[in-house]
């Protein structure tokens, strides 16, 4: 049975300035459906992605910003910033988690330390599958990661 994650809601505050932020993020614009007053509908999807977001009025009652830790995977992070930026995207600078290949949380879009593993600056020494990442927030708060993959397991 396949199971396929198509859209994901974010909780937004204004429609209008987080439609022309995701425009500018670069992912194309779906559908932007107001059938009344109190409902609206956004829906974007990244480029190369299956999944899409959505966001509007009247579809979810989730606090703006609360959504954190959505992935982004990558083959090149340097380029995938230096675009970003490029387009007017405030980006963190590369980095990777001095614990292991994947860091540990997200707290307000930023990563949540825990014991002694450490933000590190840079991309992973080995620069190995998972392990460098940037981040970025929405207008709202809602916590973008960049994560550089360059070759999957067999079969994903």
């Amino acid at each position: 049975m396949d199971l396929k994650l198509e859209v994901i809601v974010l909780p937004v505050s204004d429609v209008d300035r987080a439609r022309a932020f995701y425009e500018a993020v670069g992912f194309r614009l779906d559908l932007d459906k107001a059938p009344s007053a109190d409902w609206r509908a956004v829906h974007f999807t990244p480029p190369g992605s299956a999944c899409s977001i959505m966001f509007g009025t009247g579809l979810t009652s989730a606090a703006p910003g609360s959504v954190q830790g959505l992935y982004l995977v990558v083959e090149d992070i340097e380029q995938a910033r230096a675009e970003l930026v490029g387009r007017g995207i405030a980006v963190s600078e590369v980095f990777h988690d001095g614990g292991g290949l994947l860091y540990h949380g997200h707290e307000g879009g930023e990563i949540v330390h825990r014991g002694d593993q450490a933000r590190l600056a840079g991309p992973h020494p080995a620069r190995a599958d998972y392990g460098t990442f940037a981040t970025f927030r929405d207008p709202d708060g809602n916590g973008w990661v960049l994560q550089e993959v360059k070759e999957r397991a067999p079969g994903r």
